[in-house]
């Protein structure tokens, strides 16, 4: 498998995915084109190689539009290792072509970005130029989580918040807060995706891939609907302010803390899992033999 899967949504859109050989994790990563600038969503994870890819997507994409160059604005779905360890090569990266705007994974950078006052209350927004996109907070996974939507797609990306997998809420009830907050967003505008970062469901519903798994060849589509999020909300009020893990046909509710880890065996099964598939893996370097 190469480092990153691109796919084409439309011209002006672009999803990268990390591929599991390089980190269990397999994170998705946004690249949307405006008239006067870029903005890139995440650097991926740990050993993920991104400038590289990155650099190819752009340059097809200014030969195709007969630009010599296109601001880039790096800003991240949250601060998560696993969404940010391209930092630091995204910030090397010394193309003419491409001058960077680094956007710290803090909540008082993505506050000037956006132009959000009051955080986690209030959105707000950057223009492209030609394309805005709205920011909404939604801290519960992480302090400094933030929704992105586009107005031109109508798509919403949701970071670690919502994605066909393992949900986990580290905050239980800023992350109620926020998923009503992205209802109250949502309920007036066109919704033609959800897209998360990760998928950690197969297509069998309610079953999800056991923590490091690496090779998921039955896993369930990356987009979601709105009425996920009216999912999410009936279940979140229906626990009545205690935190359960309850598995649903799309997503899980992974609440943690210390009231989950003595039960928690996650981690025994990652060590299992990555030991298997790591004696298992297709060895790339190592020529096929008849």
């Amino acid at each position: 498998m190469p480092e990153w899967q691109v796919h084409e949504y439309n011209p002006e859109f672009f999803i990268l995915r990390q591929s599991g050989c390089t980190d269990f994790e397999k994170p998705f990563v946004y690249l949307i084109f405006g008239e006067k600038r870029a903005l890139l969503y995440d650097t991926g994870s740990r050993n993920g190689n991104l400038a590289p890819t990155l650099q190819r997507v752009m340059h097809l994409w200014l030969l195709r539009n007969h630009r010599t160059s296109m601001p880039l604005v790096v800003v991240h779905s949250h601060s998560h290792s696993d969404h940010t360890a391209g930092d630091t090569d995204i910030q090397a990266l010394t193309d003419p072509a491409i001058p960077i705007t680094f956007i710290a994974a803090n909540v008082e950078a993505t506050k000037a970005l956006y132009g959000i006052v009051n955080w986690p209350e209030d959105t707000g927004s950057i223009d492209l130029g030609d394309r805005v996109i709205d920011a909404v907070p939604i801290p519960g996974h992480d302090t400094v989580s933030v929704a992105l939507y586009d107005r031109k797609t109508a798509v919403l990306l949701t970071g670690d918040s919502v994605y066909p997998g393992r949900l986990y809420i580290r905050d239980f009830d800023a992350f109620t807060k926020s998923n009503q907050r992205l209802m109250r967003f949502t309920q007036d505008k066109l919704v033609t995706h959800i897209l998360g970062c990760h998928i950690e469901e197969t297509r069998t519903p309610f079953l999800d891939y056991p923590v490091g798994t690496i090779y998921q060849p039955d896993e369930h589509e990356l987009s979601l609907s709105r009425g996920v999020l009216l999912e999410m909300q009936s279940a979140l009020d229906g626990m009545h302010g205690t935190p359960r893990r309850v598995a649903y046909a799309d997503f899980s509710l992974w609440p943690s803390g210390p009231a989950f880890r003595a039960a928690d065996k996650s981690q025994d099964t990652f060590k299992t899992t990555q030991e298997y598939q790591l004696k298992h893996m297709w060895d790339q370097t190592a020529p096929t033999t008849k």
